[in-house]
């Protein structure tokens, strides 16, 4: 059973009619004749034994989930948003749909979830506002603030004492500083890791060239690059990190091989550098193969060059790939558009699988989340591998390795 607050869409119920069918009663008729007297034998009817009652299960222990999303309900009408504002409103609900069609899902089981929304209006003051309010904090689980300055604050207010699971941002919890904060989405460190990890387990190269356009949002990816690199390869990997000016790579070819790979990792996200470097790369490619690792945003870059990237064998990270041939994404859809009559949004997919791994921990009885780092889980987007993180809480740090094939991006690991 659920209990939904502020519900954004009528709940209907099933109507079940009970039919009864009366008894037949048959009767004979036999000739007149004189009636012999005989002895009546005195029938003793068995006494009716009692009717066994089935055991009646026990009302599982009401969980209680409070969700804060920038709904922006202040505003009444969608014509009084912003872009921005009906932008983040959409987000809300698509994640609330998804969220909540997981509760329903682990109710059918037994589950007992009182799910409450509440509107932080994307304001800073107002997430801290609400941190006060008694509704939340005697709460099971705190789900949102969205945003890294509304969660900042949230947390400073409320403490320790329930956990707080930050949904779609992928900040660094090391922003936020609560011990008792799940960030899901994992941040950019660890898609370094994971392509360090992927790299030293799968191509085992002697050398990893980092090519930089020189901004210092580079400087996160890089660090935890090297570290990882060296960590796991006892620093048997030799990392030549350079600095590239207008797509030049002569400096190069006197360390490059024309026999084996040449692992080549790019952090930049700038256009006009991606697109003079990749170039340059492509024409390098030709007498020395190359294998390239790139950015987890270039995912959602238009202007990059498919073809490009294909021939240079581009891997990249991710923590958010929807397999939609699988059979559990197949149901998931199917029940998502018979509830709400639209198609699921990536939101709508965060929304249901945290759903039914933190669905799954209350009903468990793992109030506190103290034991999911020990409870692994693969959702439709993505997989959750969370490691407690001492003053940081939990962390998950599964990200997907994709690779450009066929024109496409597919998933290799």
């Amino acid at each position: 059973m659920i209990s939904v607050r502020n519900h954004l869409l009528p709940l209907s119920g099933n109507k079940w009619l009970l039919f009864f069918s009366a008894a037949l009663i048959l009767g004979a008729c036999s000739p007149k004749v004189r009636p012999v007297s005989t002895p009546v034998k005195k029938v003793e009817k068995p006494e009716p034994k009692p009717v066994e009652k089935p055991p009646v299960k026990p009302t599982a222990k009401v969980s209680v989930i409070s969700m804060i999303l920038p709904m922006g309900l202040d505003h009444v009408r969608p014509r009084n948003y912003s872009g921005a504002g009906l932008s983040q409103a959409n987000m809300s609900i698509e994640y609330y749909q998804g969220f909540k069609l997981a509760l329903d899902s682990l109710a059918a089981q037994g589950a007992n979830f009182k799910l409450q929304l509440f509107d932080s209006k994307d304001d800073a003051s107002a997430a801290h506002s609400l941190a006060y309010n008694p509704q939340i904090r005697t709460s099971d689980l705190v789900v949102g603030p969205v945003y890294p300055d509304g969660m900042k604050l949230f947390t400073s207010t409320m403490g320790t004492r329930t956990a707080i699971l930050s949904p779609l941002s992928p900040a660094s919890p090391a922003t936020i500083r609560n011990n008792n904060l799940i960030t899901v989405i994992p941040p950019l460190e660890y898609h370094a890791v994971g392509a360090a990890q992927y790299i030293n387990d799968k191509l085992k190269p002697k050398k990893i060239f980092i090519l930089r356009s020189g901004f210092s949002q580079e400087n996160d990816y890089v660090v935890n690059f090297k570290k990882a690199t060296d960590s796991l390869s006892n620093k048997k990997v030799k990392i030549v990190s350079v600095i590239i000016t207008r797509g030049k790579l002569s400096g190069l070819l006197p360390q490059l091989s024309k026999t084996e790979r040449n692992v080549f990792v790019i952090p930049a996200t700038d256009q006009s550098f991606l697109g003079v470097t990749l170039r340059s790369l492509d024409t390098l490619n030709k007498n020395y193969p190359v294998v390239l690792f790139g950015h987890p945003s270039w995912e959602k870059f238009s202007f990059l060059k498919t073809d490009i990237l294909q021939r240079l064998k581009t891997h990249i990270t991710s923590s958010d790939k929807v397999n939609y041939k699988q059979e559990g994404t197949i149901a998931f859809l199917h029940s998502y558009r018979k509830v709400y009559h639209v198609e699921p949004t990536d939101y709508a997919i965060k929304g249901f699988d945290e759903g039914m791994y933190f669905g799954r921990q209350l009903l468990e009885g793992n109030k506190d989340m103290a034991a999911i780092d020990k409870t692994d889980f693969t959702g439709i987007h993505n997989g959750f591998h969370f490691v407690k993180k001492p003053g940081l809480g939990w962390v998950n740090t599964h990200v997907n390795i994709l690779m450009y094939s066929n024109f496409e991006l597919k998933q290799v690991e």
